[in-house]
């Protein structure tokens, strides 16, 4: 098959990987991080201007490495080439493999912060992307510096810890997806490290491509992807099925 693969940059090293085996012909187009960081209305604008760029009666589907990501990808509408996508509410679903492994660790383990290389050389929004951002729009990407010359040096400090007692009721573990694809162990030295500067737990996994490599290979069970028919929506569902599709009378 012929396909068109869009998809999220902390993907890279998996899906650069897995599309240089696939028996298919895989064209690969990767987005910035930084699209998660949006709004999901302004995410799934920029998601369909990357999906309406891709010319008609070339690909045999366009596959998207993504999961519902807040719901950036409710309403995104495939137009003359079927849409295939994993049924993941996010990407930490495609690391593990599946929804089901996935679940049953963060049942298991509360205030868990996910690293891997991809979040790791990739994880910042920048540019135009950081300005439009969630975190930078509340202020939640400021240095204690940029509070005290915006804020004065009294409220930077209660600002300032504010921020970080809330990160610390969230989150107080970091724990490291080891895909495989990792040229050494540096980005678990960086993870392992951060989480003793923060008093925080470390624990080291290990990844699974093989929800991925099913993507690319054209393995597409109905039980792990949703097939978007031309002319047809992304719907998110509030179910294990995670998403659907609809008619779309404007496509």
């Amino acid at each position: 098959m012929n396909l068109k693969l869009i998809s999220c940059d902390v993907f890279f090293r998996e899906m650069c990987a897995l599309a240089a085996r696939t028996p298919n012909r895989v064209d690969v187009q990767f987005l910035p991080k930084g699209l998660h960081d949006l709004k999901s209305d302004q995410m799934r604008e920029r998601m369909q201007e990357a999906v309406d760029a891709v010319p008609a009666d070339t690909y045999d589907a366009i596959l998207l490495g993504y999961g519902l990501c807040n719901n950036g990808l409710h309403g995104l509408k495939a137009r003359h080439t079927p849409m295939i996508l994993p049924r993941a509410h996010d990407c930490i679903t495609l690391f593990m493999g599946s929804r089901k492994r996935y679940l049953d660790y963060f049942e298991n383990h509360h205030g868990v912060y996910f690293k891997t290389s991809g979040w790791i050389e990739r994880g910042t929004a920048e540019g135009d992307l950081k300005q439009l951002s969630i975190g930078h729009l509340h202020g939640m990407d400021m240095t204690y510096d940029e509070m005290v010359e915006k804020y004065g040096e009294d409220n930077a400090q209660y600002l300032f810890e504010t921020l970080v007692e809330a990160q610390s009721k969230s989150y107080g573990q970091y724990t490291f997806i080891e895909m495989g694809v990792e040229p050494d162990d540096r980005f678990e030295r960086m993870t392992r490290e951060q989480a003793a500067e923060r008093n925080w737990q470390y624990e080291k996994i290990q990844g699974d491509l093989s929800l991925m490599e099913r993507l690319v290979n054209g393995q597409w069970d109905d039980a792990d992807f949703l097939r978007v028919p031309p002319a047809h929506r992304v719907v998110a569902r509030y179910d294990e099925g995670i998403v659907t599709t609809a008619p779309d009378q404007q496509t």
